[in-house]
């Protein structure tokens, strides 16, 4: 297929690879040709342009700046944002034929360049649903009901599903959220579209000795949260569990990213002068790879007062490099019965500090229940979520409709 990918989101070769790029990546490994158009933040450059980058063309397009901005200036580049990847698409890309508009979503105001790119192109679209908005930010306390940007924000998510000839969603209890709350979509739009990433069989020995730079000791389990320090992943919680182990010797957290929270995070640890804590910003790729081939533990955290289910993708790093996996979770994710039917790994829920110590505890004391977790985890991983099962799906799922 000429598949026309439309993203917000596609980081360079040199600077990090995620899921969107490691399946664009394969879809053009099996011979399906892949153009990609992305907005690019005016302060990262001045010029929209077109190049092969990951052996496909990339079209990067100048928009406003959407990332660490104030809301006034994210909503104003929101906006243009349809219209400058629209004029972009024309100039760069105007004799071109597609067989198939992917994109995904957050953010749901993408629907808008999609549609018209479905019927400039004549062809049909598939949506990577990787998060339920408004409805999660109302859960956590970032919208409310009674402002109009909820409201707005809903118009948009039903433009979302109206525009999509195919749903895809990241697990059995997404399906059934999104028919529940959404009568007017059909069952059959929906298809199961589980996180995926390309695997590494092979891990070399890292040059750097990441325990000895940080001064981690080598007598303490290493538990380790990598990305995003925001309000969904329920930070006072991540905090009581900080605290809670401030005299403990036999466990050292080590939380690198970015996010909202992460100033709350850093003036936690200096109030409690935590010292087997230590906060870092997002590593180089070769740094963030060391540091998980000597890590013992990957942590997930999921705010509790979530209604939708949640599926976070960072446990694929765990996974892929076997990781046993310690997750705070919702009542309403699924996240946690694939870890327990996994056998890779233990749960609480989010705000119960005495199970998850419990089964924290578990965990240091048990290495050999460690390691078989940790290899559970890379066998499920291999079996279910390998970037090549995205391939077979989407072609599976398109061939049904056309």
């Amino acid at each position: 297929m000429k598949i026309l990918y439309i993203s917000t989101s596609f980081p360079k070769a040199q600077e990090s690879s995620t899921i969107y790029t490691d399946l664009a990546e394969e879809l053009t490994n099996q011979n399906h040709q892949v153009t990609v158009v992305v907005s690019e933040e005016k302060k990262k450059t001045n010029e929209t342009s077109i190049s092969i980058e990951r052996g496909m063309k990339v079209l990067r397009v100048v928009t406003g700046n959407l990332y660490d901005v104030g809301i006034l200036e994210k909503g104003i580049t929101i906006f243009l944002m349809q219209y400058q990847m629209k004029k972009a698409i024309k100039d760069h890309l105007n004799h071109k034929e597609y067989d198939l508009i992917l994109f995904e979503s957050p953010p749901v105001t993408i629907a808008s360049i999609v549609k018209w790119a479905m019927k400039y192109y004549d062809c049909p679209s598939y949506l990577m649903l990787k998060d339920i908005f408004p409805q999660n930010a109302l859960d956590i306390g970032i919208l409310s009901k009674k402002h109009p940007a909820y409201y707005y924000f809903k118009s948009k998510e039903r433009d979302l599903y109206s525009t999509a000839s195919v749903i895809g969603v990241m697990s059995e209890a997404n399906k059934a959220y999104l028919l529940k709350q959404n009568k007017d979509i059909s069952s059959d739009k929906i298809r199961i579209f589980p996180n995926t990433k390309k695997i590494n069989e092979h891990f070399e020995t890292p040059a750097l000795n990441f325990r000895d730079k940080y001064h981690i000791p080598l007598s303490a389990k290493l538990a380790v949260y990598g990305g995003n320090m925001g309000k969904p992943q329920g930070i006072d919680f991540l905090c009581e569990i900080l605290g809670s182990h401030k005299s403990s010797t036999d466990i050292f957290f080590l939380l690198v990213g970015r996010g909202t929270e992460k100033e709350k995070i850093n003036d936690y640890i200096s109030k409690k002068d935590l010292k087997n804590v230590l906060l870092l910003d997002s590593l180089p790729r070769d740094e963030y790879e060391s540091m998980l081939l000597e890590a013992d533990i990957g942590l997930v955290f999921l705010d509790k007062r979530f209604t939708i289910p949640n599926f976070p993708s960072r446990v694929l790093s765990y996974f892929e490099k076997q990781l046993p996996v310690l997750a705070a979770i919702d009542q309403n994710t699924d996240f946690g019965d694939m870890i327990i039917n996994s056998k890779s790994g233990k749960t609480a829920l989010a705000g119960d500090l005495n199970d998850f110590n419990n089964k924290l505890s578990y965990m240091i004391n048990n290495p050999k229940d460690l390691k078989k977790m940790g290899l559970n985890g890379s066998r499920y991983m291999k079996e279910n979520y390998n970037v090549k099962k995205s391939v077979d799906l989407i072609e599976d799922h398109i061939s049904s409709i056309t």
